[in-house]
């Protein structure tokens, strides 16, 4: 790893090194890897002013550096991030980073758990690893959670959006997540949660051990899944069905899979994969459904091509304002 950006984080360069440092960075894909893992594991650890003595903050590191199975972690984390996750956290980082070097030290004490929330833009998504070993990939235009530290006999986070979370076991302390006015809990397992504010109702989809789900402080009346089932709860009200389409989980690795879907409900997603405004002048598209499976790295023209095999249809591009229209 470039020694500047372990020194970077501890504040041992100075103002010319940092701005050269930041420069190199944004010119090298390799470098933005490295700087994109190091400040999610400085996040993580809660370092920097967070912490404000800063050689308890770097024998926390290297003490973590030092375990084998956080390594692993870590390792496999900045292995799948990939290029999407990298650029989100490099789109963040110079008002981040600025705000971390220009406001004051905090006064509170080293012992107080502090709430993270990371948030992940249109057009991107992210994962990370909790403190207690749980993964979580968060999907585009969702914001996550999570203390720096679990305390307490309940693993607690929250999630707006898109989530899919690999419960790390623990039998003593079941973890729960929140959505809206839905919460989820596990001991151990693998599920995916929709829950964007604009679509008016909360989706858990199991695929691995089994998962609670209730209205918040109404546990006794909420429903137990099983794998390859899913629950929508929209007006306070619960619908179980089986899973329809298990590709769809694939958007942890850039990959988006749609079967018979309407296409007014594609575009909702493009628009927040892309983080461009569709605009439909003929209605007549909105007839009948569509399948298909597209790669995140592919363009937005790609995926209307493969639209236009199905209907006929034509793309203008209002690049200044941002929005596609189809007629």
């Amino acid at each position: 790893m470039d020694e500047r950006i372990h020194k970077y984080f501890y504040e041992e360069l100075s103002t010319e090194e940092r701005l050269s440092l930041l420069r190199d960075v944004e010119s090298s894909d390799e470098l933005k890897k490295e700087f994109a893992g190091y400040q999610n594991l400085y996040a993580l650890l809660n370092l920097g002013h967070q912490v404000q003595d800063k050689t308890i903050g770097k024998q926390k590191y290297d003490r973590f550096i030092g375990q084998k199975q956080h390594l692993l972690i870590w390792t496999r984390w900045t292995r799948r991030i990939g290029y999407a996750a990298a650029v989100l956290i490099l789109v963040v980082s110079t008002s981040l980073l600025t705000y971390w070097y220009a406001r004051p030290a905090q006064t509170e004490p080293l012992s107080e758990n502090v709430m993270n929330t990371l948030y992940t833009p249109a057009g991107q998504r992210a994962q990370l690893v909790l403190q207690d070993g749980t993964e979580v990939w968060l999907n585009a235009k969702s914001k996550l959670t999570y203390p720096a530290r679990f305390t307490g006999d309940v693993r607690k986070v929250s999630i707006e959006g898109e989530a899919f979370f690999k419960v790390a076991k623990d039998s003593s302390r079941p973890f729960v997540v929140s959505a809206h006015e839905v919460d989820m809990k596990v001991l151990g397992t693998q599920f995916n949660v929709c829950s964007y504010p604009e679509a008016g109702y909360v989706q858990t989809s199991l695929l691995e051990g089994a998962v609670q789900v209730f209205l918040r402080d109404q546990e006794g009346d909420g429903v137990i899944l099983k794998p390859d089932q899913q629950v929508t709860v929209s007006n306070r009200k619960m619908k179980v069905e089986p899973i329809r389409l298990k590709a769809h989980f694939l958007w942890r690795d850039g990959i988006y899979a749609f079967e018979n879907e309407p296409l007014i409900e594609i575009l909702k997603k493009l628009e927040l994969y892309y983080d461009v405004k569709i605009v439909v002048k003929n209605t007549s598209l909105f007839k009948g459904t569509y399948t298909g499976k597209f790669r995140q790295r592919d363009s937005l023209d790609d995926v209307f091509r493969v639209l236009q095999q199905i209907r006929k249809f034509r793309v203008e591009k209002d690049i200044e304002r941002n929005v596609v229209t189809l007629k």
